[in-house]
């Protein structure tokens, strides 16, 4: 039997090489389909590969008859619908790493660019002029580099800066100080990071918590004269604030290689501004990272076509076709679990302790883990997460994680129950499997419950008094959120409730349902 791979942007020649010499395999290299066309020879395949030109939607899925596997040249998957996707039964691969290295080199060539106002002198000797008063730079050896977050490209960042002689501290609320001083960096506070550094960059996920992160309150805590870069994620650094900084001189110069709105509109006062040295968008355009990235895309795609092996999933745990059965809801209910935790955690992470308890414990629970690891780590980490990597995450970060079974039971038939440690004391969630395939968690601490882990979960922690569940839901109906489902529990005199909600609550309705009187603790957190 045939099996037809479409290439619908792009791919260096190596990675169709790489899927053209393998007998059964058929490739189409048609680059520059409109949707539509795409759209109407899209049945006919049984894996697509595309880079980022390429947007698969769920009109485009809902085409795909035979469509197994989407392979993304690449890191993100945001032009992917992979709910869609993952319902369909179809694995989405991407590529973590295959530029990790372009983007953190990129971030040192801009820093250098502005400290040394590089394009401005170039622009201006092209003119035809020769000012070499007006562009004065400052050395970047024996200064000191604020690195905010610690990820795969943020850890290159900082050996990189090392090797020129920078000094380098970082903040990290998830990575352990032994992990940092392997990396050789100082863990200090934000406020301590924005009071020493005369360098900033970030390298943070672009999360409602770090949105706008480095913003007015931001730059009044740092030192007059500071740099800061942007090589992450559009949206972090706060650019009316940032151009505010410039013109009044907190900021000495600004490198941005991203922007809230790509691409920026004409005449965008940060690109114009005389003090930034701005890209676009260009962290991971190097021959060498697409050709990594080409390569490995062929290599995962043709390795689960041929064989069925998965690697580098965003959507499904890396296990055999015999495994998965049995295994399937176990890896949906471990990922929910960490997701929840990692999203609950306020601290670094230090253990991460799986009880496998029931008929459960006679398997090899190893994706089981992977997807409990992914599952806390997905919220906190630059770039993506996944069941493969997130173990070798995990150990780069100190996190510690031990596995234990327990053949005999007392309350559920197969369950899994999490202990995560972390600075703040730890955190024990239980799950169970009912049935082949119904997942619930059972327990959160001290408290025994049945909820639905799943959609958006608003999770209050209040003193067991009467009235707390009324004002909840008399403020979310006065904000206009719909309550899909409550579960409750208490012991003593506390109480914990979850809230399914229809859409999330923003900082501002959160911070109104953390003010009613008897709560003691509310977050967000949301399941898919």
């Amino acid at each position: 039997m045939t099996l037809k791979v479409l290439l619908s942007d792009k791919l260096a020649p190596e990675g169709i090489e790489i899927l053209s010499r393998v007998a059964g395999l058929e490739v189409d290299s048609r680059p520059g389909l409109a949707p539509d066309e795409l759209k109407a020879i899209i049945g006919d395949y049984d894996a697509l590969i595309i880079r980022s030109g390429t947007t698969v939607t769920a009109d485009l899925i809902g085409a795909a008859d035979k469509l197994k596997a989407i392979g993304r040249a690449g890191i993100g998957v945001d032009n992917i619908d992979v709910p869609t996707a993952s319902k369909r039964g179809i694995v989405v691969m991407n590529t973590p790493g295959g530029n990790t290295v372009t983007t953190a080199e990129h971030t040192i060539s801009l820093m250098l660019s502005m400290a040394r106002h590089i394009p401005q002198a170039n622009a201006s000797l092209r003119a035809g002029e020769w000012k070499r008063g007006e562009f004065v730079g400052t050395e970047v050896a024996n200064k000191t580099l604020g690195i905010v977050g610690t990820g795969n490209i943020g850890s290159i960042v900082a050996s990189l800066a090392k090797g020129l002689k920078m000094k380098v501290v970082a903040h990290d609320p998830f990575i352990t100080a032994e992990a940092a001083a392997r990396l050789g960096v100082e863990l200090v506070s934000l406020d301590d990071l924005y009071a020493r550094a005369d360098f900033i960059s970030v390298h943070t996920p672009l999360t409602p918590d770090t949105r706008n992160l480095i913003s007015t309150g931001a730059f009044a805590k740092m030192k007059t004269g500071v740099r800061v870069m942007n090589c992450a994620r559009g949206g972090i650094v706060d650019e009316e604030a940032l151009l505010h900084a410039l013109d009044s001189g907190k900021v000495a110069g600004a490198a941005l290689d991203v922007f809230g709105e790509e691409p920026p509109a004409a005449g965008h006062p940060l690109v114009a501004h005389p003090r930034v040295v701005a890209t676009p968008h260009l962290g991971a355009a190097t021959g060498e990272a697409q050709l990594n990235v080409a390569i490995a895309v062929a290599e995962q795609v043709r390795d689960f076509l041929v064989d069925g092996v998965i690697g580098n999933a965003v959507n499904v745990a890396s296990v055999s076709a015999e495994a998965a059965g049995v295994l399937a809801p176990y890896v949906t209910l471990g990922e929910k679990i960490g997701r929840m935790c990692g999203q609950l955690a306020k601290s670094a992470m230090r253990e991460v302790k799986i009880d496998y308890r029931g008929e459960v414990a006679d398997a090899d629970c190893r994706p089981v883990t992977a997807a409990v690891l992914a599952g806390v780590l997905a919220p906190i980490m630059e770039t993506p997460v996944n069941r493969v990597n997130a173990p070798f995450i995990a150990k780069d970060r100190g996190i510690r994680v031990i596995e234990q079974r327990e053949r005999q039971t007392v309350a559920y038939a197969n369950s899994i129950l999490v202990t995560f440690s972390s600075d703040d004391g730890p955190t024990v969630v239980e799950g169970a499997v009912f049935g082949s395939n119904v997942i619930r968690l059972v327990r959160f601490d001290d408290f025994h419950l049945e909820a639905n882990p799943d959609g958006h979960i608003i999770v209050i922690r209040n003193r067991d008094v009467p009235g707390v569940v009324g004002r909840v839901g008399t403020l979310l109906g006065e904000q206009g959120i719909n309550i899909a489902g409550l579960e409750l529990g208490r012991v003593g005199g506390d109480a914990i409730s979850m809230f399914h909600v229809d859409s999330a609550l923003d900082a501002a309705q959160l911070g109104a349902l953390r003010k009613l009187d008897g709560i003691t603790r509310a977050d967000m957190v949301d399941l898919g």
